[in-house]
């Protein structure tokens, strides 16, 4: 058995017996409660409203805006990245934890469409150094992208190949307790019929799909059957845009995850500006929470 291995596991026996533990004490006890089953829940990924936030401020306005979950870009002013030493991931792990939010995990720009085969097995090694970080920083897992075709390469030749590096990470990932999200995103990568081919070659169940509210998704026979394409395969993330753009059927999709029971989280990758971001996610807030309460 791996070191990734020994520790994932000891991790899973820590958190039965905190869990059992927990279950034994008052509500008001568990901390923020980060253990308790909720259904669908709003998170917030870092970009763009949140770039220029450091960790601090990140934790200080998702609390004020009652939004528990990030996603954290890589790159951004909260500074988490491969780079940290052991002794900086514990104390990222500390401020999260004494914290409401939770970190959902790392949104990278791994993709594995390379032609040379050197690029191709270096993005899987920077993913693993991922997967490695979002388990010691107390993250859930690691989000990527296809990402896309490249002129002269047969579609089958890169769907294959995406699909089998896919593979490799949601089996390294899960030995750590770590989720393989894998971003609807791309040049045609992004087309749902795609993304179902290269999940197909990806047949282990820890690679999972992360929605990202393309126009693409309305192609074909639209919302539902898109959605239908990747339904039993999507993961514990989502992303939307501001949920009040008429442009897209953000209703239609949040019926669709209540339908289906969805317990993952709904992460906001707003585009716009707002002088008054924290105003702003608040506003979000309340918008998801109405759209859920139709569904």
């Amino acid at each position: 058995m791996t070191k990734n291995s020994n520790a994932a596991r000891r991790d899973f026996l820590k958190n039965i017996g905190l869990l059992a533990g927990a279950m034994m004490l008052p509500t008001s006890q568990l901390a923020f409660g980060k253990n308790k089953k909720q259904g669908m829940k709003l998170g917030f990924v870092t970009y763009l409203w949140g770039k220029d936030w450091d960790q601090e401020t990140l934790i200080k306005n998702l609390t004020a805006s009652q939004i528990h979950g990030v996603e954290l870009r890589v790159d951004h002013a909260h500074g988490v990245s491969p780079k940290l030493t052991p002794e900086e991931r514990k104390l990222v792990r500390k401020k999260f934890a004494d914290s409401p939010v939770q970190i959902v995990g790392m949104g990278t720009n791994q993709q594995y469409d390379f032609v040379e085969p050197a690029k191709l097995r270096e993005s899987i090694d920077q993913t693993k150094a991922f997967f490695q970080l979002s388990h010691d920083i107390g993250g859930l897992g690691v989000k990527v992208k296809p990402n896309q075709f490249r002129p002269g390469i047969p579609h089958e030749k890169t769907i294959e190949q995406i699909g089998l590096a896919l593979k490799e990470l949601a089996k390294f990932g899960a030995d750590m307790g770590q989720k393989l999200r894998l971003e609807v995103h791309g040049n045609e990568t992004q087309e749902l019929t795609n993304i179902k081919a290269i999940m197909d070659v990806a047949d282990h169940p820890n690679a999972t799909v992360c929605w990202n509210c393309n126009p693409e998704d309305l192609h074909g026979n639209g919302l539902e059957a898109n959605f239908n394409l990747v339904n039993s395969r999507l993961g514990d993330t989502c992303h939307v845009r501001e949920l009040d753009d008429p442009t897209y059927p953000y209703q239609d999709l949040m019926n669709l995850f209540t339908k289906n029971k969805y317990e993952g989280w709904i992460l906001l990758e707003c585009r716009t500006d707002p002088e008054d971001k924290v105003k702003a996610l608040i506003a979000q807030r309340e918008i998801f929470t109405k759209m859920i309460g139709k569904g």
